[in-house]
C-alpha cells in the first residue's frame, strides 16, 4: 500500500500504488489488475461526460431500466465502457445496475465486479457531478458466475471498492482494505495520489437528505432531522446546514472533504420501504470506503457491511458519514417513539455522551 513517504509527497500514480500494495501476492495482483481496468474505463467515461451536449443528447431517456427508472443514453454508454474495460481483467462476471442479470466475461476468472456505472444520471442535463461506483468480490469456487447467486455475498467479503466522481475534476476514492485512498485524474489521463489516508471528520454540522419526503419518514428519522432543524435553541444546541445533490457520489465526496451525514431511509411510500439505493453496488462499496476512513454506514440499526445480499438489485436504507452522527441516528432508532436526543437516556448528559 502507499507508504508514509507517499502521503508526504502526493503524486504517485495509481499504477504504482497498486503495484506496491500487491507485491507478489497472486490474489492482490488480480485485484490490482481489475482496479486498473476500472480506472481505464472511468478515464474514457470522464472524456465522454466532459463533452456534454456536444456529444448529443446524453440525457435522453431510452428505456425504463431494470427498476422502472428512466435509463438515459449516457447510462448505456457508461455501462458499455466500464464492462468493455473489464474484459481484459481477471473478472468472471459483472453485475450492473443497467442489466437484469450478470454479464459473463470469463467463467474461470477469480473475481466478480458489481457496478453502478453512472450514479446520479438524472442530473446529466444539469451539469451536476455524477459518478461510477464499484465493488470487487471473490468468485467462489463452484459458483456460477452467470447467475445472481455468485454475487450474493456478505459486505465483509469485498476485496476492494470505490467510486469515481466526474465533477470540476475527476477523482477516485478507493479502498483495498488498507485505508481509503484519494486520487485525482491529471490532464494526461493518469490518476495521481492526493491522500493515502482519507478521514471522515467528526463534529460537522451538515446533513444531506431529501426533505420533500419528510411526511413519509418513520419517527426516528423525522425526530433526528427535527432536532437538527431546531438549531441552537434545540437539543443539539447548534445550527445545521442541509445539503442534497440527488447524486450520492457527490454527497459522499463532500462528506469525505468536510464531514457530515447522508440519509436515504426507507419510508412509507409504495416501493420505498427499503429505500431506493442498491445494497450490492451502491451501499456496500460506499460503506467500505467510509469505514476505512473512520466513518460509519448503517441501515438505521446495524452496519451495512454486516449484511448479506439476498438479491442482485436488492434495496436497503442507507445512512453514512461521520461516525458520531451515524451513531446518533442509530440511537434514535433504539427509542420506540424515535425521540432520540429528547429522551433522558440520550440527552447531552445521558448514557452515551
Amino acid at each position: 500500500m502507499p507508504t508514509a513517504d507517499h502521503r508526504a509527497a502526493p503524486g504517485i500514480t495509481l499504477a504504482c500504488a497498486l503495484e506496491e500494495w500487491a507485491g507478489e501476492d497472486a490474489r492482490r495482483r488480480d485485484v490490482a489488475a481489475t482496479l486498473a481496468a476500472l480506472a481505464v474505463g472511468a478515464t474514457s467515461l470522464a472524456r465522454a461526460i466532459a463533452e456534454g451536449p456536444l456529444a448529443g443528447d446524453l440525457a435522453k431517456t431510452l428505456s425504463s431500466g431494470e427498476a422502472g427508472e428512466g435509463q438515459k443514453a449516457l447510462d448505456i454508454i457508461s455501462n458499455d465502457m466500464v464492462i468493455d474495460a473489464l474484459r481484459k481483467a481477471p473478472v468472471a462476471a459483472v453485475a450492473s445496475e443497467e442489466n437484469d442479470a450478470p454479464v459473463l466475461l470469463d467463467a474461470n476468472a477469480p473475481l466478480l465486479v458489481a457496478i453502478d456505472p453512472l450514479d446520479g444520471s438524472s442530473n446529466i442535463d444539469t451539469d451536476i457531478s455524477v459518478g461510477t461506483i464499484f465493488a470487487v468480490f471473490p468468485h467462489r469456487e463452484g459458483t456460477n458466475a452467470a447467475g445472481a447467486s455468485a454475487f450474493l455475498q456478505n459486505g465483509r467479503d469485498m476485496l476492494a471498492a470505490g467510486y469515481v466522481i466526474y465533477g470540476p475534476h475527476t477523482a477516485l476514492m478507493l479502498t483495498v482494505g488498507a485505508g481509503t485512498w484519494h486520487f485525482a485524474l491529471d490532464q494526461d489521463g493518469t490518476f495521481r495520489l492526493v491522500n493515502a489516508a482519507a478521514r471522515v471528520k467528526e463534529g460537522a454540522a451538515e446533513f444531506a437528505i431529501n426533505m420533500s419526503n419528510y411526511h413519509h419518514w418513520d419517527d426516528p428519522i423525522r425526530a433526528y432531522v427535527d432536532d437538527c432543524l431546531a438549531g441552537k435553541k434545540g437539543p443539539r444546541e447548534r445550527d445545521f446546514n442541509m445539503r442534497w445533490v440527488a447524486s450520492m457520489v457527490a454527497d459522499a465526496h463532500r462528506i469525505f472533504q468536510r464531514g457530515g451525514i447522508y440519509l436515504y431511509p426507507g419510508d412509507g411510500r409504495k416501493g420505498y420501504a427499503n429505500g431506493r439505493l442498491r445494497l450490492l453496488y451502491e451501499a456496500f462499496p460506499v460503506a467500505f470506503l467510509m469505514e476505512q476512513a473512520q466513518g460509519a454506514a448503517i441501515d438505521g440499526h446495524g452496519a451495512i457491511l454486516d449484511l448479506s445480499a439476498t438479491g442482485l438489485h436488492q434495496r436497503v436504507p442507507f445512512i453514512f458519514g461521520s461516525r458520531d452522527e451515524v451513531a446518533r441516528v442509530a440511537r434514535y432508532h433504539l427509542e420506540p417513539a424515535g425521540h432520540g436526543e429528547r429522551s433522558p437516556l440520550f440527552a447531552r448528559r445521558g448514557l452515551f455522551i
